[in-house]
């Protein structure tokens, strides 16, 4: 078995080299590696690596290959993600989703200039768990807490239902 200690980089195909460098750089804050002649930029952020490389055929957004779903970048802290959500809007860049609390960790979705899924995230320290029917509302109920010796799940009452009154 391997022992990965990162990733050494991800590679992307762009339709627009300069576009795609003035987001990465302008806006998710990458710093120039350097350029390998005018088809492929090299780019790096905490000393992980991003490279662009000019697509030969450029597509649309809906013919992107669905084999890479999306990929992350992790901030610092939580009010950092909502910080680069506000930059994100006031960029014009196209939000999936707004922040939220997710598993462990607080997230959101972007598309950057061709179509590419990022997430911008950042650990709580809390471990949340979802709303199966809504998985961008965190439960009141969290993980890691542990129900007191013999207790029973609470049933649902079977039958009418009653109705609460509105005081």
């Amino acid at each position: 078995m391997l022992n990965p200690t990162g990733v050494s980089q991800i590679t992307l195909r762009v339709n627009n080299l300069r576009r795609a460098e003035e987001f990465y750089m302008k806006i998710m804050g990458f710093k120039l590696h350097h350029r390998l002649g005018v088809n492929m930029t090299y780019l790096e952020a905490g000393g992980d690596s991003l490279v662009l490389v000019r697509a030969e055929t450029p597509s649309s957004r809906q013919a992107r290959d669905i084999r890479v779903d999306h990929f992350g970048f992790k901030l610092a802290t939580p009010a950092e993600v909502d910080e680069a959500a506000l930059l994100f809007k006031e960029e014009n860049v196209h939000m999936l989703t707004t922040p939220a609390n997710r598993r462990d960790g607080r997230a959101f979705f972007v598309l950057d200039p061709d179509g590419n899924m990022i997430e911008i995230y950042s650990s709580t320290g809390e471990i949340f768990s979802t709303d199966d029917t809504n998985p961008d509302k965190p439960s009141s109920k969290r993980r890691g807490r542990k129900a007191k010796p013999g207790a029973k799940k609470p049933r649902r009452p079977v039958g009418k239902k009653r109705r609460r009154s509105r005081k």
